[in-house]
């Protein structure tokens, strides 16, 4: 999996664990997101550094140096919203 899509997705989903913190498969899964950035990527300390209007910026070591990655706001919140817009994962 190429790094960008590796983030993202760890992206998507941190964003859905940290809405709603019942969700087992939600951290089940971002810790498997988490895996991937760090052994096949070789990141440390991936976290979401800021949130604007538009863009989430997430924040990442790799090989001692710090970078930031940015992603549109809209397009990571979506999963988020298609799990909340669907009943049979809001029981």
């Amino acid at each position: 999996m190429k790094l960008q899509d590796a983030l993202f997705n760890w992206l998507q989903i941190r964003l859905v664990a940290e809405a709603r913190p019942d969700d087992n498969a939600a951290k089940e899964t971002e810790s498997f997101f988490a895996e991937v950035l760090r052994d096949d990527h070789r990141l440390t300390d991936v976290r979401i550094a800021s949130t604007d209007d538009t863009m989430v910026h997430v924040r990442y070591v790799h090989e001692g140096k710090t970078k930031t990655q940015m992603f549109d706001k809209e397009h990571a919140e979506q999963l988020l919203h298609d799990i909340n817009a669907n009943p049979k994962y809001n029981d």
